[in-house]
């Protein structure tokens, strides 16, 4: 178990150390967000009610649950793990 815990702080810190690859995270999840709505919002109102319809709400579906778990993940990147990185006081890895 504490191999596991050491892996876990170890991904942990080197995602807070890298805010670019967090910012394009956060950046990435939210295109993909916005494009899943923009699906949505097609296929409510820009096709006629129909298979074709209801195929492009899930595809914008799954879309619009992707982006937001990424961005989920970008946005807490950025900003909890890097908080947790300046207050960690573990010096081993450093």
């Amino acid at each position: 178990m504490r191999i596991r815990t050491d892996a876990l702080k170890a991904w942990l810190r080197q995602r807070a150390e890298d805010p670019r690859g967090n910012l394009r995270l956060l950046m990435s999840g939210a295109f993909l967000f916005f494009s899943g709505l923009g699906g949505i919002m097609m296929a409510q109102h820009g096709l006629p009610a129909g298979l074709k319809a209801e195929l492009l709400a899930l595809a914008g579906l799954i879309l619009l649950l992707a982006g937001s778990i990424l961005a989920l993940l970008g946005y807490l990147s950025l900003s909890l793990l890097r908080i947790w990185h300046l207050l960690d006081n573990d010096d081993e890895q450093r």
